[in-house]
C-alpha cells in the first residue's frame, strides 16, 4: 500500500525556521509565516520534515488513492522558497501575472524572496486555494 511521505507533524515550525541557514531566508520565512497566519487564521504546522501547512483537507482520487494535506503552506528551501497552493485553481494564473518576480511548477510556486512579490496578491492566492479546496474537498 502506498504510504504518503507528507503528513502533518506535532515539529516545532519555530525551531525549523531557526534552522534555515540563510538569515536573510529565516528573515522571509517569519514574514511568510505572519501572512499565512494572518490570511488563513490556522496554526502553522510542519508537514514532514519541510513544508510549513496550515489548516488541512482530505482528498481521495477516482483511483482509490486518499489523504490529507495542508491548504495553503511554504518551504524556505535552501535554493529558493517554495509556496503550495491548490493545483487546478482557476483564478491561480490571473493572478500570478500580477504576483512579481517567481516560477511555477505543477504544484508549487517558486520565489527568490518576499520583496520580489506583491504580498497582496499573495494573500489573494492563499485565500483563493483555501476557498478552492474547501468547496471541492468539503469536510465530512
Amino acid at each position: 500500500m502506498y504510504e504518503l511521505k507528507t503528513k502533518e507533524t506535532d515539529n516545532s515550525v519555530i525551531e525549523f525556521i531557526e534552522q534555515v541557514d540563510s538569515p536573510k531566508k529565516r528573515e522571509d520565512a517569519y514574514r511568510l509565516l505572519n501572512i499565512f497566519i494572518e490570511t488563513t487564521g490556522f496554526e502553522a504546522k510542519m508537514w514532514g520534515p519541510s513544508i510549513i501547512g496550515f489548516g488541512s483537507y482530505h482528498y481521495k482520487y477516482e483511483s482509490g488513492h486518499e489523504g490529507d494535506a495542508p491548504l495553503v503552506g511554504f518551504s524556505p528551501r535552501k535554493a529558493k522558497i517554495s509556496l503550495y497552493f491548490a493545483p487546478g485553481e482557476t483564478k491561480r494564473e490571473e493572478l500570478l501575472n500580477k504576483f512579481g518576480k517567481h516560477t511555477t511548477g505543477k504544484a508549487c510556486v517558486y520565489i527568490n524572496k518576499v520583496a520580489d512579490i506583491d504580498v497582496e496578491v499573495l494573500k489573494a492566492l492563499i485565500n483563493e486555494s483555501v476557498s478552492f479546496l474547501r468547496e471541492k474537498y468539503p469536510a465530512k
